[in-house]
């Protein structure tokens, strides 16, 4: 079995988001919004680039992929974290939706550790395109202000990708990295099924 490099492009910046996460927590603690935000939006930007860097130098590991997703967690958790303690008066009455959500991420983890034995790293499209929208809702909230269709875009389509993310851990045997969506899981099941 080759050995996989972890010396890799992608799993420096992802390293990087962890070794950042206690000092977020300090702005957190401190109240210092900008540099909260700041450090916030950098973690955004190392994630995406990651896998960019993953893709062009073909540096795709397991190791890197499950670190990865371990990594958006704790990103997610320190973002909420702020939310709360900087925004609760603006998103007080979204709670509900924003709490569904939450609790979704937590069964999908949770689930995935009962059946798999490991955190989820499933990337599928949905995630992927659903961590930009909230990027770019998380910016312009701290920037601009609260924009309330941008927000219902965004919970929609990220509650959907947490459920897609459940079911497809509901069908698949093995925790693989970079799964592309339940459509895709659910043709190779049946390509699988004509071919056997």
């Amino acid at each position: 079995m080759q050995k996989e490099n972890l010396h890799t492009v992608s799993n420096y910046l992802t390293l990087y988001r962890f070794v950042s996460a206690p000092v977020i927590i300090w702005f957190i603690i401190t109240g210092q919004q900008k540099l909260f935000v700041l450090f916030i939006i950098i973690n955004l930007v190392t994630d995406a680039l990651d896998g960019f860097f993953a893709r062009r130098l073909n540096q795709h590991t397991d190791f890197g992929a499950r670190m990865d997703s371990l990594a958006d967690k704790v990103t997610y958790v320190l973002a909420f974290a702020g939310l709360f303690v900087f925004k609760m008066d603006v998103l007080q009455p979204y709670l509900g939706s924003l709490l569904t959500f939450i609790s979704l991420g937590v069964v999908c983890m949770l689930h995935s550790l009962i059946r798999f034995g490991k955190i989820s790293s499933l990337h599928t499209y949905a995630t992927k395109i659903g961590g930009y929208m909230q990027g770019i809702f998380f910016f312009i909230l701290f920037a601009f202000g609260f924009v309330p269709i941008l927000y219902y875009i965004m919970i929609s389509w990220a509650i959907l990708s947490v459920l897609e993310m459940i079911i497809i851990q509901t069908m698949i045997t093995d925790m693989k990295p970079n799964v592309k969506g339940l459509y895709w899981v659910v043709r190779d099941r049946r390509n699988n099924r004509e071919s056997g």
